[in-house]
C-alpha cells in the first residue's frame, strides 16, 4: 500500500514538474530583453559547434537561415552563417525546426531519434526540405563527447532526468 501511494506521489509530482518547468522558463524568457537572447544564443552556439566552424561543415547554411523554435518555452530565433556563425530575432527561415524542450535534449543526448520524433510530429519541420536534411544530418554528426565538458555533462544530466520523469508519465 506504502508502495503504491508513493510512487503515484512520484508519478503525480513528475507531471506538474513537467506541466509547471517550461511555464516558468517562458516567463523568464519573455522579461530577458531580445537582444540580450540574441547575444547569449549566439554565445552558446558558437562555443557548442566550434568544431564544426574550424571545419568548415557549416557552409551549407551560407545565405541561409535555419528558424528554431522551442514551442514549451517559447524561445523563436534563427541561426545563418557568413564568416561566423550569425543569429537573429524570428523573421523568415528558409527552414524550422520547432520542438519542446524534451524532445531537444533527448536527441541532443541521442536518447531520441528525431526521425521517430518527426513521424510521431513531436519534430516539425517546414520549409526547405533539403535544407533540413542537411541541418538535421549535421547535428547527428556531433558527438556529445566533442562538446565542451560543462555542455556535456548538462545535456546528459538533463536527459537522465527527463527519461526518470517520463518514464512515470
Amino acid at each position: 500500500m506504502a508502495q503504491a501511494f508513493t510512487q503515484q506521489l512520484s508519478q503525480h509530482l513528475s507531471q506538474q514538474l513537467l506541466h509547471f518547468a517550461p511555464q516558468v522558463s517562458r516567463r523568464s524568457l519573455n522579461v530577458m530583453p531580445e537582444k540580450l537572447k540574441i547575444i547569449v544564443i549566439n554565445k552558446l552556439l558558437n562555443l557548442v559547434l566550434a568544431e564544426q566552424l574550424m571545419s568548415d561543415e557549416l557552409h551549407f547554411l551560407q545565405q541561409k537561415w535555419v528558424g528554431i523554435c522551442v514551442d514549451d518555452i517559447g524561445l523563436r530565433f534563427e541561426v545563418s552563417m557568413d564568416t561566423q556563425l550569425q543569429v537573429r530575432s524570428f523573421t523568415q527561415p528558409d527552414v524550422t525546426f520547432s520542438a519542446n524542450v524534451p524532445e531537444l535534449v533527448l536527441v541532443a543526448a541521442g536518447k531520441e531519434d528525431p526521425d521517430t520524433l518527426f513521424f510521431q510530429r513531436k519534430l516539425r519541420i517546414e520549409g526547405d526540405t533539403e535544407l533540413g536534411l542537411e541541418v538535421k544530418n549535421m547535428l547527428l554528426s556531433i558527438e556529445l563527447e566533442n562538446l565542451p565538458k560543462p555542455a556535456q555533462i548538462g545535456i546528459e544530466k538533463f536527459a537522465k532526468m527527463l527519461q526518470i520523469l517520463t518514464a512515470n508519465e
